[in-house]
């Protein structure tokens, strides 16, 4: 009888230990995270909405994708009017400085730097079919999608361009695509509207082990070395933007799709 009461009261007291690892198990989510300090009343929407601007602040930094419970919320930002308006922002505040600041020499040497994608070119169709980056990037399948030439123009970016070129300034695009999407690279790009780039810079094989940062950064040096003078860069990573020499000026668009260094 005492033996059939021990089991009784074993058997019991491991179904409670499993209700509370599965509960707990169940109750994962981004929103308890942080050492359990949470304020009540945040909801999901808030944390993703943290989540999303330390990434555009560069605090978030190598992640390789996004939270699962924000991929919804990352999506619908990256498609949304507020993108737009965002972007558009940008752009505006780079009209603003050349008003301002620009001060053309007339000597072929003003210089301005674009990256291209998800700057000039956008990837957020090939990102949608991915769960707006809550896979894993497969970097094969996302050179597959660039060599068919049909990413749309980034919103609102060809009329900047087209600005800074009729302002007289040299434009010089300087990606991390590979050469051999080169000729898918000019053709997209020219199929949406952008031409009359001065130089077109990607990575050769001597380039593969660099991160985005000193390879973009290398870039820049060569131009000054050319006697250019770089007014602005606009990309939507900040290895684009960061590293040294940089332009007089840079300009970060909104991108929490992926991270790269």
């Amino acid at each position: 009888m005492e033996r059939n009461q021990w089991v009784s009261s074993l058997t019991a007291l491991l179904l409670c230990l499993i209700f509370v690892v599965a509960s707990e198990a169940s109750d994962w989510s981004i929103l308890n995270q942080g050492g359990g300090k949470r304020k009540l009343g945040y909801s999901l929407k808030n944390y993703c909405e943290s989540w999303r601007m330390n990434v555009e602040m560069n605090n978030i930094r190598d992640f390789e994708i996004v939270p699962g419970e924000c991929v919804d919320y990352v999506g619908k930002y990256m498609t949304s009017t507020q993108y737009k308006v965002d972007v558009e922002r940008a752009f505006e505040a780079c009209r603003l400085y050349l008003s301002d600041a620009f001060e053309p020499r007339g000597d072929g040497g003003d210089a301005w730097v674009f990256d291209i994608d998800d700057t000039l070119l956008s990837t957020a169709p090939f990102y949608k079919k991915h769960q707006f980056g809550g896979e894993k990037l497969n970097r094969t399948a996302l050179e597959g999608w660039m060599k068919e030439a049909k990413a749309p123009a980034v919103v609102h970016a060809l009329d900047l361009y087209n600005e800074i070129k009729n302002r007289g300034l040299k434009i010089f695009l300087i990606s991390c695509r590979g050469e051999s999407l080169r000729e898918a690279t000019i053709e997209n790009l020219v199929k949406v509207g952008f031409t009359g780039w001065k130089g077109l810079e990607m990575r050769g094989l001597e380039d593969a082990e660099k991160g985005a940062q000193e390879f973009k950064a290398e870039q820049r040096k060569m131009l000054i070395k050319k006697g250019y003078r770089i007014w602005g860069v606009v990309g939507d990573q900040w290895s684009t933007l960061l590293g040294l020499p940089s332009g007089k000026r840079i300009f970060k668009l909104p991108n929490s799709l992926y991270y790269m260094a």
